[in-house]
């Protein structure tokens, strides 16, 4: 590999062969080294979750020019961390996760494999972004918004992001409607009413699937919701501290023991 281009590690939570990947893959080349780890199955909805009671295995799929692909049998962070840790011995100068087969707007930040990648990007200072495509259909068009995230990569790499922040990044559903361009917001505070559908299998149990509603009481037009709702490309900044600091003062007022037991 050449040293003298930027370093860019490449997973996703759909699996290595999803059309999501394969075209992030196909936009990123121009930009540097691809280093492409990505779980050899779907890892949809396993937020931060590792590996700690199997075996993690990876099988080198593709050697090239500029250009490594592995798979990997455990989770979107597994696949980081074997990145980094075992595969390159070293940080890339770039994180992309991606682009994911449905929106990861708003609350389902806390559950996609995709921004769990990005997330994990971040704990190591490495400036990260997960993409994903606002469009669950099997049929998602992943063409049209090339330059944007091609533009939002490029950014990234010059400008870097500060420790312990990624982007999450949502394109809507194009629609036969171009994209209007880019909008830099909040996280939607929308949230899933969900359902648990019981079934009874061949054997006469009972199990569960969940179902579920997702609603948006969140009427700002500062939000990835609203974002996606009128066209836009919407980059939310994340970052991996969850602490609420508003409530840091709040709870200066309980009646806490803060000494310790007498």
């Amino acid at each position: 590999m050449s040293l003298a281009k930027p370093l860019i590690l490449i997973t996703n939570d759909d699996g290595i062969n999803a059309p999501g990947i394969r075209k992030l893959i196909e936009i990123m080349r121009p930009l540097g080294r691809l280093v492409v780890v990505a779980p050899d199955k779907s890892q949809s909805g396993m937020g931060h979750a590792i590996t700690v009671t199997s075996p993690l295995r990876v099988s080198k799929l593709t050697e090239d020019i500029d250009y490594l692909e592995y798979s990997c049998n455990g989770t979107p962070v597994d696949c980081v961390k074997l990145g980094m840790r075992v595969i390159m011995r070293q940080k890339p100068d770039l994180l992309v996760s991606g682009i994911n087969h449905g929106s990861n707007a708003s609350v389902n930040v806390l559950y996609s494999g995709t921004m769990a990648a990005v997330l994990e990007g971040a704990i190591e200072s490495v400036p990260s972004i997960g993409f994903s495509l606002n469009d669950y259909s099997p049929k998602a068009n992943f063409e049209g918004f090339e330059e944007y995230i091609k533009e939002i990569a490029s950014e990234a790499l010059r400008n870097g992001l500060p420790s312990g922040t990624c982007l999450n990044v949502n394109i809507p559903a194009l629609n036969g409607t171009p994209v209007k361009g880019i909008k830099v917001v909040r996280q939607g505070a929308g949230f899933w009413e969900e359902a648990y559908e019981e079934r009874i299998d061949p054997f006469n149990r009972h199990y569960y699937w969940i179902t579920g509603v997702f609603k948006n009481n969140d009427n700002g037009r500062d939000t990835d919701l609203w974002a996606l709702k009128n066209n836009y490309i919407a980059v939310v900044p994340t970052q991996i501290d969850l602490t609420s600091f508003e409530t840091i003062h709040l709870l200066q007022n309980w009646k806490l023991n803060r000494k310790g037991k007498k």
